[in-house]
């Protein structure tokens, strides 16, 4: 491993989040590997229906790749400064926590790099207190209004009987394994994805993130992968009045990072401009510009592919174990489907859309030709 002095690191906030993909490309106009995703098991003791990598969950896997490995590579990204770990549910496994992830943290705060890891926070709390200490935000999901919404959308897909109680103790346990956490102060963000369903409840769901303690509620589109393929999307119309009602509802002191947005200042309707304008002016709300492809490169822990996104459809770039991450990230910007959403509107602080979210609602889109109706100033 480089010997290098430790970056003085910014608190996160909404005047600076480190995952999002504007600042470099704003500042140098161009975008840089600033952030690495390691997928780091496929185990999992949910099968939510809304899972955008279901597909890949196994019952039993092997050995991953050793660790040394993963930070060799790390090491030759000058330009890193995060850090994600996902699975799976990267905590399930012991070994998992004691050989990849407890390394890899480590070796993040050793080089001043922002850390995230993604987990359902089901666990006993013993699982996470030797080791939170050096992370910086942990993300969990929370898209129910109570137990019997955690029961029937954790265990959709299990396809074995998991009683009523079984799943009551594993939602209770998240929400006060959350709470605590909070008051020990990790950063706990809370993300909720959209769909028919949680949109009805969106403001209550907000309100009980905001009674957990989480101090951030990352909002999401509904991605139609793996097993949420099938499930039906919001409408654009269904959408905006959610989030609307969600700023009319909201708890002011719990920040709001509307992520993968799927509106933009190039929009045709008036009524989506004035949606844009207005996320930008709210205090504690932002809106992220998509990472994946544009500062952020998803590697299999197992196989050492390198793709875009861990739920996307664009095959491998490369593998680790042969290519440097940084060869594998210009590689992809020279992509087609990279150069068809890689659009940027400085004047309207937008850096185009997330490759998903395209396909689901602006297929017939040109974004590189369309120009901002919107301007922000921020």
């Amino acid at each position: 491993m480089l010997k290098r002095q430790p970056v003085e690191k910014k608190p996160i906030s909404p005047a600076w989040d480190p995952w999002d993909a504007w600042y470099t490309r704003s500042e140098k106009s161009f975008y840089e590997l600033t952030s690495v995703e390691f997928t780091v098991t496929n185990l999992c003791n949910l099968r939510c229906e809304h899972c955008a990598v279901g597909e890949a969950l196994v019952e039993k896997e092997g050995s991953p790749l050793p660790v040394d490995q993963l930070i060799r590579r790390l090491d030759e990204v000058e330009t890193l400064q995060t850090l994600s770990i996902t699975g799976g549910e990267p905590v399930l496994h012991p070994r998992v926590v004691n050989e990849t992830i407890r390394p890899l943290l480590r070796y993040a705060k050793e080089r001043g790099i922002y850390t995230q890891l993604n987990s359902n926070l089901t666990l006993p709390l013993s699982r996470y207190e030797d080791w939170i200490e050096d992370l910086d935000v942990l993300h969990i999901s929370y898209n129910y209004r109570d137990a019997h919404d955690f029961y029937r959308i954790a265990f959709q897909k299990y396809g074995k009987e998991v009683s009523l109680s079984a799943a009551e103790t594993l939602f209770e346990r998240m929400k006060e394994n959350a709470r605590t956490l909070s008051k020990n102060g990790v950063f706990v963000s809370a993300e909720s994805l959209l769909s028919p369903f949680t949109a009805q409840h969106i403001v209550k769901m907000h309100r009980d993130i905001a009674e957990m303690g989480c101090r951030r509620h990352e909002v999401h589109p509904l991605y139609p992968s793996d097993f949420a393929k099938g499930m039906t999307l919001l409408t654009l119309d269904e959408y905006r009045s959610t989030i609307l009602r969600l700023l009319d509802g909201r708890d002011p002191n719990v920040w709001i990072l509307f992520g993968t947005l799927p509106f933009f200042p190039c929009s045709d309707k008036q009524e989506d401009l004035d949606l844009w304008l207005r996320l930008h002016r709210e205090e504690n709300v932002t809106v992220r510009q998509d990472p994946d492809g544009r500062n952020r490169l998803n590697i299999n822990a197992f196989t050492g592919d390198v793709i875009v996104t861990d739920f996307g459809d664009v095959p491998p770039l490369g593998n680790m174990m042969h290519d440097r991450l940084t060869e594998i990230f210009h590689r992809w910007l020279e992509h087609p489907v990279a150069k068809k959403h890689h659009c940027f509107c400085r004047e309207a602080h937008c850096a185009g859309p997330n490759i998903l979210v395209s396909h689901a609602y602006y297929r017939d889109w040109d974004f590189t030709t369309r120009k901002a109706k919107a301007e922000v100033r921020v």
